[in-house]
């Protein structure tokens, strides 16, 4: 039902950083394109005419899997009934943002969605959990606006329910898969050496990328400590406009 999918860009074709120095690193390493397979429908492609683009989100593997990464204990915390309508909610409608609790609602709010800021003209896709007494499910929505100019293949808005167990699965594997392929990349760089003219610290990209896949396990281990209090009165505050 989700799936995180990417490519990279074969590595001889990955853009080194810097002019006069030009370096790589692991998160230049990560340069690729990436989509989000949802049910029947593929986040972040875009339409064939769509100009100067690749089908999907050409940009740097690392910002997703970091992005996942951090907004995935928030993602995992059930949201109670009450709060439901406004972590639902659009934040163009708001008031303005003033004062701790509201401060405190709106980035509550903001840790439930994927930070695509680095995109022109990014879709808004938003992930949260509900658990009942028969139901524990993950609700992921998306929303975008034909500017003209960038134009995704998905429907402009819509809204998937998947189980929890699922969203977990798709982010440990989307983990599993990159740090499998990044592993493969550092393994042909100490067969062959950087490229000529790029300078590029094998050992300190090892220690890294060891040092990386720890990420996932580490994020699950913290717990959100949400004052569910404040939450509510800033939502309160917010929706009051």
């Amino acid at each position: 039902m989700i799936r995180f999918r990417f490519v990279l860009t074969p590595l001889g074709r990955v853009a080194p950083w810097g002019h006069e120095d030009r370096t790589l690193h692991w998160f230049g390493l990560t340069d690729g394109w990436y989509w989000i397979e949802l049910a029947d429908h593929e986040l972040l492609r875009y339409t064939p005419d769509t100009p100067g683009q690749r089908p999907y989100v050409d940009n740097y593997l690392a910002r997703l899997w970091e992005d996942v990464i951090e907004m995935t204990p928030a993602v995992l915390e059930p949201v109670p009934a009450d709060l439901l309508d406004f972590v639902a909610g659009d934040p163009d409608a708001w008031g303005p943002v003033n004062g701790d609790a509201a401060s405190t609602a709106a980035v509550w709010y903001d840790e439930h969605t994927v930070d695509l800021g680095y995109i022109r003209h990014p879709p808004r896709i938003r992930v949260w959990r509900t658990v009942s007494d028969d139901l524990d499910v993950v609700t992921v929505t998306w929303r975008h606006d034909d500017d003209g100019d960038i134009r995704f293949s998905a429907p402009p808005s819509g809204q998937v329910v998947i189980s929890s167990d699922s969203f977990l699965t798709a982010v440990r594997r989307f983990d599993h898969e990159l740090m499998t392929a990044m592993g493969r990349r550092i393994r042909a760089l100490e067969r062959t050496g950087p490229p000529s003219g790029i300078q590029l610290d094998l050992k300190r990209l090892r220690a890294e990328h060891a040092e990386r896949m720890t990420w996932l396990a580490r994020g699950l281990r913290n717990v959100p400590e949400t004052d569910w209090t404040a939450v509510r009165a800033g939502a309160t505050e917010l929706r009051r406009g």
